[in-house]
């Protein structure tokens, strides 16, 4: 059996240091917080009680900082650059910086940052750079995810 690899997928070594990526823009929306509440299980009332929420730090309900980073894994898998040759996420280190509210648009931007042979000859690790930024160009969530990713010797 074959795998699929999207067109736009590239394997770990046709990644370049310093390569860039960006997605395009995505609403955050009342629904996202709610099914993501239910999917969840976390229905702390700062994104699902607008009273509570209006008597807060940021006024309103703002989405959950795990849902904005699932919309930045969502957003790499739109470009499809990885879609395909990613064997494994890793792991990440990351920093939420901003709320993100109910009508914000994101885009988020993936740069290469670092490259590294893997333990298998078959794999290699993907250092990427991750911005997520809002409408405003604020960013409101930035880290490095590791990425175990394909080799071209190994295809298919």
């Amino acid at each position: 059996m074959s795998v699929t690899i999207h067109p736009a997928a590239k394997y770990w070594e046709e990644f370049q240091i310093g390569e860039e990526f960006s997605s395009p823009g995505r609403t955050v929306t009342e629904t996202d917080i709610v099914n993501f509440s239910g999917v969840s299980g976390d229905f702390n009332p700062l994104h699902s009680d607008r009273t509570f929420a209006s008597t807060n730090l940021f006024g309103e309900p703002i989405a959950h900082g795990l849902l904005v980073l699932s919309i930045a894994t969502g957003a790499m898998s739109r470009l499809g650059f990885v879609e395909g040759t990613v064997e494994a996420f890793l792991g990440l280190n990351w920093r939420f910086t901003a709320p993100v509210k109910i009508g914000d648009t994101v885009r988020v931007g993936f740069k290469v940052k670092e490259k590294r042979e893997g333990k298998q000859p078959q794999h290699g690790i993907l250092v990427l750079e991750v911005t997520v930024i809002n409408q405003d160009g604020n960013t409101v969530q930035q880290g490095d995810w590791y990425l175990l990713v394909r080799r071209l010797a190994h295809k298919g």
